[in-house]
């Protein structure tokens, strides 16, 4: 499988429960559609929620480096982050970020689905 291509923001929360979670994914996913999802290179956000109620991923993809720097750049940041501090004052619990420095990623490698390597079907023999 090849490396899908792409730049990422990965922004993670920790949270205070199921509860809190959700409200985040939906205050959220509205801060995406009204603040980012229109700008060249945008690909997708995806949230990712732990099973145990405890931690939030969003995890951002554009189309290259050069899109999100588009987008730092061009982007009403000031507008953005009274959005994303409104979203979090209005949660039912808390939600602290967990990220240091600044949250931005290329993929290098990855793994997908194919067939088990034939040493080690041998070796089961």
């Amino acid at each position: 499988m090849s490396t899908p291509p792409g730049f990422y923001s990965i922004i993670d929360y920790t949270v205070d429960g199921h509860a809190t979670q959700r409200e985040f994914v939906e205050a959220f996913a509205e801060i995406q559609e009204r603040w980012v999802r229109f700008y060249p290179g945008y690909r997708s956000a995806r949230f990712h929620v732990s099973t145990d109620g405890t931690r939030v991923y969003n995890i951002v993809h554009w189309g290259s480096e050069d899109d999100y720097r588009n987008f730092v750049e061009t982007s009403d940041t000031e507008g953005r982050m009274a959005a994303i501090q409104k979203a979090l004052d209005d949660l039912p619990g808390r939600a602290e970020p967990r990220m240091s420095g600044v949250p931005t990623y290329t993929v290098v490698r990855e793994i997908g689905p194919g067939p088990r390597p034939a040493a080690d079907r041998a070796e089961e023999r």
